[in-house]
């Protein structure tokens, strides 16, 4: 292929954007486009790396790769700014490769990560030219969309994934072209445990970053509207094939957008052709597992799938008219963890699941694993006491490894040995049990505090004793009754609450125990609310909160599991 280097590409308010265009060499013709934006550095698809080889596998397939430095970022001009003009440079973008004398008209796009949210943003603005794309981990693309209010990928249930989103910020979220200091990334598991949370970018010696701006607005904040992120009402009309993990933070979002796309495209040629695919591995890492195929500390067999050429097919079905047999294959595709087996579906969640109800009971002491609490079908009865533990900002439930940013599955039992973790176990089972689809728990909790977050993991318990984290979820108690306003508690008055634990599919094998774990802390995957009921950014005085879990018959906190009842 040959090379050619910055070609600076105009928008439409005279920005240009530094543009490598791959040409494959010995192909005649027009030829169709393969779009890559990349807030990383363009110079790391280039020859010789790894994702070098992905530009040679398209290019060598017949087709011209685009790959771009989005605006203000390496060889690009303007501002950078975190989802800013998302939509309208991708447009320009895409409608000027069309127009190029080399190009046969036809766009499609690629990319996991950021690169996935930008095809996203890009679709909603529906350039002509875009024939599809294929969006990998874009879980950072929506805002009040479903309600989920994910901006940046950093919040889940208002709280901020801060490990993260941290990480993230002092290695690529720079607004000036300045190295990244040294002793920032050495000491992020450090820099994790300061106050406060809003000024720590200035700590790490990063002093123009969006960090600020993110964290010193509220969820609603008209500020938001200025980025393309999802509301809700866009219309997309692109043949998708989105891809993520269920090790990735946002997997839920994933499922989302493809129920979104499906329900939101203005032609049946786009609703008849969204598809997911769903492996168990970390962020961005589906087309490069090993076998065995271990995510974390959990082996989940092998999980090996040839993405590769299903995504040739994608683009020549797409991008060159070509017969084949992508546009036949089932619409959702996923890994089934514990059998660790594909399965296929035709819709999400799949047909047959029915959502069961796993109720917390305990005689009110389910503190730690050497705790009473228990997890079962039957309802609790009144006069069931609850548990109570002390969260203290001081003292954390910690995450695990890799200071809260390793992603995978991890053996959760020194985390259960804590007496401020409510333990709840089902007794070994009789028959195997399939958990796929969306988990979602509701509680009804009290507390010491005007405001407190509160944790649910789902765990899978081996016979051995081994205990694998499958999903969790947090939800900050301020926004029990929507993300539009905080309310506080009343000190000691029992709320219900919702937590979403996002989704998964994962089979709980005969003699394994169905866990829940709930806490009020999950650090540093999640910033400690300091219980002031306060802006929690900009805080640094944090109290001890007293927090209760109730279970009777009308406070019947529970977990609702998807149960696939497949048939013989």
């Amino acid at each position: 292929m040959r090379l050619e280097e910055n070609v600076y590409v105009p928008m439409r308010d005279g920005v240009k954007l530094a543009t490598d265009l791959y040409f494959p060499t010995g192909a005649a013709g027009k030829l169709p486009v393969i779009l890559i934006r990349t807030p990383y550095g363009k110079s790391e698809w280039r020859p010789g790396s790894a994702k070098g080889a992905v530009v040679r596998m398209f290019a060598s397939s017949a087709y011209v790769v685009a790959v771009q430095d989005k605006r203000g970022r390496f060889l690009s001009q303007g501002e950078y700014a975190l989802a800013f003009k998302e939509d309208v440079d991708g447009y320009d973008t895409i409608e000027w490769l069309a127009k190029q004398d080399w190009s046969s008209g036809k766009v499609g796009t690629y990319g996991c990560s950021d690169r996935g949210d930008a095809q996203l943003w890009l679709a909603a603005t529906r350039p002509p030219a875009l024939a599809a794309m294929i969006p990998q981990a874009s879980g950072s693309a929506l805002g009040p969309a479903g309600n989920r209010y994910r901006y940046f990928g950093a919040f889940k249930g208002g709280a901020l994934r801060l490990a993260a989103a941290a990480e993230w910020m002092i290695n690529n979220g720079s607004k000036v072209r300045q190295p990244v200091p040294p002793a920032a990334v050495m000491a992020l598991e450090s820099l994790l445990w300061t106050l406060p949370v809003s000024a720590m970018m200035q700590r790490a010696g990063l002093t123009h970053t969006d960090w600020e701006s993110i964290l010193s607005r509220g969820l609603t904040d008209p500020w938001w509207d200025r980025f393309p992120y999802y509301k809700g009402g866009e219309k997309v009309d692109v043949p998708a094939l989105f891809v993520n993990s269920w090790a990735d933070f946002g997997v839920n979002e994933t499922l989302f957008e493809f129920d979104f796309f499906r329900t939101h495209s203005l032609s049946q040629r786009s609703t008849s052709n969204q598809f997911v695919i769903i492996s168990p591995s970390a962020h961005c890492q589906s087309e490069i597992v090993a076998a065995p195929t271990i995510v974390g500390a959990r082996d989940l067999g092998d999980a090996r799938k040839d993405f590769w050429s299903i995504y040739l097919q994608w683009y020549a079905c797409w991008l060159k008219g070509e017969a084949n047999e992508v546009t036949r294959m089932p619409r959702v595709q996923y890994y089934l963890m514990g059998r660790n087996e594909w399965r296929t579906a035709e819709s999400w969640p799949p047909p047959g699941t029915r959502f069961r109800r796993y109720f917390l009971r305990s005689g009110g002491n389910a503190n730690s694993l050497s705790g009473d609490g228990t997890l079962s079908t039957q309802a609790p009865a009144s006069g069931e006491p609850n548990d109570t533990y002390a969260y203290d900002p001081r003292a954390p439930v910690p995450t695990g490894p890799g200071a809260g940013v390793a992603e995978g599955f991890f053996d959760q039992r020194a985390v259960e040995a804590r007496e401020d973790v409510l333990v709840y176990s089902s007794a070994p089972l009789r028959k195997g049990l399939e958990v796929t689809g969306p988990i979602t728990a509701r509680l009804y909790v009290s507390s010491s505090a005007p405001d407190t977050d509160f944790t649910v993991k789902l765990v899978d318990v081996h016979p051995d004793g081994r205990a694998f984290d499958v999903q969790d979820g947090i939800l900050r108690a301020r926004y029990r009754e929507g993300f539009e306003r905080g309310v506080p508690l009343k000190p000691g008055k029992v709320y219900p609450i919702d937590v979403s634990l996002d989704a998964t599919s994962n089979f709980f094998d005969v003699g394994h125990r169905i866990r829940v774990e709930v806490s009020s802390s999950n650090f540093p995957r999640y910033d400690r609310n300091l219980n002031t009921g306060a802006d929690n950014f900009a805080e640094t005085r944090m109290v001890v909160a007293r927090n209760s879990v109730h279970h009777s018959r009308d406070c019947a906190s529970c977990i609702t599991l998807p149960v696939v009842c497949r048939r013989r």
